[in-house]
């Protein structure tokens, strides 16, 4: 019975009054119970239903469980990938597939055509992000469809995504880090923050569970949650900046992470976006945001730098194109004042210049 957890991690079997077996969803205090039918329709059903956190009644939306149903193949679709991602990733991807799946899920996944896909396409026109999200959630469970071989093409392919702001979310300029510090003093939670992930890059899913368990040999190391079950992640190690170890100084010696609350309490990284889009209010910077600190360590860098290998170490980024782009968009100052430097100066300057003009050689064979 041990390898049919493998399955449906987090399913634990039990054995009710009357003896008999059965299966129960727990996981960071939410339980929900999966029947007795180990493996059936209606116990991947339950299952998919437990991880998204619902409870689901036995024989409640029987059309879920039919197969071939988008329903039956979003519950597979659960079952496959979701023990692969973390949790906040898990909270993206229901974001966008749930409303679709309530709107479309009794409908028969072979029946998908690309004009299906277009008219779900603009029907999202407003929300244009939210639209290129789904249409991706889309193609995923399309390929899965192709994989259990419900259908023999991807309907979504080649339906193009509509055109967003690629920069993403701003980027924090040097007057605008300046005007934060200048409205939060050292020694204030706002400073704290803002001075952690402004030093290390870490996202707020990081953010908030780094403490000092994470300081190895004066250097702060930990594994981004987002690439912690990709065997490709890597673990970060960066060096304490001195401004960073000076703000730490102010924190208790038995503090249980930097930015616990004042309960003792790990801090959520909801909570933590919503505090720094009011303390950013506060200080004027209604552009400004905690993702945005994360791109202006890897802009610095690049700036500096100009070396993508290095923001990669910083950030871990484990695609070199997603940091390639902060060279792309940064890195061309600093060649640019290189460039510039590197040109001779005035009309002695130009003498230095090999291959002049043959008209203007004086003497043959320079």
């Amino acid at each position: 019975m041990g390898k049919k957890t493998d399955r449906f991690p987090n399913a634990r079997q039990y054995r009710d009054r009357h003896g008999k077996v059965r299966w129960r969803y727990r996981c960071k205090g939410f339980s929900a119970e999966l029947g007795s039918d180990w493996g059936s329709e209606d116990f991947t059903r339950r299952y998919a239903d437990a991880v998204n956190r619902e409870k689901s009644k036995a024989g409640a939306g029987a059309s879920r469980s039919v197969p071939g149903t988008l329903d039956w193949l979003v519950a597979k679709f659960y079952t496959l990938h979701f023990p692969t991602i973390e949790d906040s990733t898990k909270k993206d991807y229901r974001a966008c597939i749930e409303p679709f799946r309530l709107a479309h899920g009794h409908k028969r996944v072979s029946h998908m055509q690309r004009r299906h896909v277009i008219e779900i396409k603009a029907k999202m026109a407003s929300t244009p992000q939210q639209a290129n999200k789904t249409l991706k959630r889309l193609s995923q469970l399309m390929d899965l469809a192709i994989d259990l071989e419900l259908r023999a093409d991807n309907p979504v392919q080649g339906v193009k995504l509509f055109p967003t702001n690629p920069e993403g979310y701003h980027t924090w300029d040097e007057g605008e880090i300046s005007r934060f510090y200048e409205v939060h003093r050292m020694g204030t939670l706002p400073h704290l923050v803002m001075t952690l992930m402004l030093y290390t890059g870490a996202a707020k899913c990081d953010a908030v569970r780094l403490g000092r368990s994470n300081i190895r040999d004066g250097r702060l190391t930990y594994r981004r949650r987002k690439t912690k079950k990709n065997p490709d992640g890597f673990e970060v190690s960066i060096p304490i900046h001195p401004y960073l170890a000076e703000t730490l100084g102010h924190l208790r010696a038995d503090a249980f992470t930097f930015l616990e609350t004042r309960y003792a309490k790990a801090r959520s990284e909801k909570s933590l976006g919503g505090d720094m889009r009011k303390w950013c209010d506060e200080a004027g910077l209604p552009n400004c945001t905690a993702h945005g600190l994360r791109k202006a360590i890897c802009r610095r860098i690049a700036e500096i730098e100009n070396d993508v290998f290095k923001v990669m170490a910083v950030s871990g980024h484990k695609d070199i194109k997603q940091a390639q782009k902060y060279i792309e968009a940064f890195g061309r100052k600093s060649k640019a004042d290189a460039a510039i430097a590197s040109l001779p100066s005035g009309a002695n300057g130009e003498q230095k210049l090999t291959n002049h003009p043959a008209r203007f050689v004086k003497k043959k064979g320079k």
